[in-house]
């Protein structure tokens, strides 16, 4: 099984940035702590609108973790290409968004969205696969 994890923006601080809400380790440290035998998880991580968009729609991934950072409240573009591609996608967030400011609590991508895991930190990512490899598959 093939899994891709797209990171929006910011998301390449991880472990520098606010650790008091995203945690002090960074992103390639917890993906070794979770690879799983028969599963390959390719990252990718952009800070760039249009590179995030063309890497949805070129990906041939079995299922898509997004974490879409800050365009998650703002990019239509994102949220029409989950919605272009067969490929299911779920949507991840460390932070509960619903918990921050109040322009953070609405999603575009979410009604798109095969499901979605927001405030579980960077374990959203390990439930994410769960559902690829134990619900999905």
């Amino acid at each position: 099984m093939n899994i891709l994890i797209i990171n929006g923006p910011n998301l390449n601080l991880l472990g520098q940035r606010q650790p008091s809400i995203y945690g002090d380790k960074s992103f390639e440290e917890y993906i070794q702590e979770v690879q799983q035998e028969g599963v390959n998880i390719s990252v990718y991580q952009s800070n760039v609108e249009g590179e995030i968009i063309n890497t949805l729609q070129a990906s041939t991934a079995d299922g898509i973790i997004l974490n879409a950072g800050g365009y998650t409240h703002t990019s239509v573009a994102i949220r029409d290409a989950v919605s272009a591609i067969e490929t299911p996608v779920v949507e991840v967030h460390i932070s509960n968004i619903a918990a921050r400011e109040s322009f953070r609590h609405e999603s575009l991508i979410s009604p798109v969205a095969a499901g979605c895991i927001f405030g579980f930190g960077l374990k959203g990512y390990e439930l994410a696969l769960t559902y690829f490899t134990k619900i999905k598959a």
